[in-house]
């Protein structure tokens, strides 16, 4: 693959009609994304691969190309002392409180410096978006590596919004406003682990995304790594319904049924159930109120979390870990 074939060369392999066309490699994936974040690619031939890319659906070596190119633009970040990274990527049009903000902190607490970026499209109009939960509960906005550094270093997690990581990311997840459809952008961001931290937890909104997350990350060489099908895209596990857990531990395959976390009633994870109002996130941390599900929410995910960064031997031990921190959160 040479600088001189044309972007319409990838196009043409995407688009050339039942069986003429194929996927890219991971090779001419990766040309192709960096030439767009160079911005020498016209905005139509960027709308008509990803489209093209979404209809046939993505496979995990052009999502571990796109992300090579992408990890290129964001080098910076690369190497900042970060144990587990934390993609937060849903839309956010229908999901409630953020609860799994809560658990990040709580790993936090455990030792573990955790690297929270993403991106809520409803951000302005869901009052109760991850963005705003951070806000509201003082954690570390960072804009540079140094920032982030710092950050972590002093209390263990930061948040980057994506237009801080890299603009031209954000153009190009908001092209959804154009398409009305996701691209393949959104599934990279998840897998994108700007600082290169050893182990990533990953939501996903349609189950079969798992195992293409999963497969991308071990052709880049991520070692351990969890996604499940999460509270609207994110990692954010109910706990009242078995959960699956697909991903990487020490490079090896691991495929989990996880019970529920508690015996609790019948309720959406995420939805109109849940009262815009910030105070019930910063009131059941400060220990001012009580809400057992939400704290099931919290503690269920944060186990799988540390389970993921390697603080506990198995998923029971995650869990008595992660009750354990809750208790002594106020301390």
């Amino acid at each position: 693959m040479t600088d001189a074939l044309p972007f319409s060369h990838f196009v043409r392999h995407l688009g050339r009609g039942p069986g003429r066309s194929r996927h890219l490699t991971r090779e001419e994936a990766q040309e192709a994304m960096a030439r767009i974040l160079e911005g020498s690619v016209a905005p139509e031939a960027v709308g008509a691969m990803l489209m093209l890319m979404r209809y046939r659906t993505e496979n995990a070596e052009e999502v571990a190309g796109f992300i090579g190119a992408m990890r290129e633009r964001v080098a910076a970040w690369a190497g900042l002392p970060v144990d587990l990274d934390w993609p937060s990527y849903a839309s956010g049009r229908s999901r409630g409180m953020a609860w799994f903000v809560l658990s990040a902190l709580l790993v936090s607490r455990a030792g573990v410096k955790v690297l929270l970026h993403g991106y809520n499209s409803h951000h302005l109009t869901n009052p109760v978006a991850p963005g705003h939960v951070i806000g509201a509960l003082g954690l570390p906005v960072v804009h540079d590596p140094a920032a982030a550094r710092a950050a972590l270093e002093a209390q263990g997690i930061a948040y980057v919004p994506l237009k801080s990581l890299e603009r031209r990311f954000l153009q190009l997840v908001d092209l959804r406003d154009v398409f009305g459809l996701r691209s393949p952008v959104n599934t990279c961001l998840r897998g994108l682990n700007p600082a290169g931290a050893p182990a990533s937890v990953q939501g996903v909104f349609h189950p079969p995304y798992r195992d293409l997350q999963r497969d991308a990350a071990r052709l880049l060489g991520q070692e351990t790594m969890i996604v499940i099908k999460g509270g609207g895209g994110e990692v954010e596990r109910h706990p009242g319904k078995p959960v699956e857990v697909y991903g990487l531990r020490g490079g090896e395959t691991i495929d989990l049924t996880v019970p529920p976390f508690a015996d609790l009633p019948a309720r959406r994870l995420a939805g109109d159930e849940d009262a815009p109002d910030l105070a019930r996130v910063t009131d059941l941390w400060h220990g001012r109120a009580e809400d057992p599900f939400a704290e099931a929410v919290v503690l269920g995910t944060a186990a799988l979390a540390l389970y993921t960064a390697g603080k506990a031997a198995d998923l029971p031990a995650a869990e008595a870990l992660a009750a354990g921190l809750w208790a002594a959160r106020r301390g």
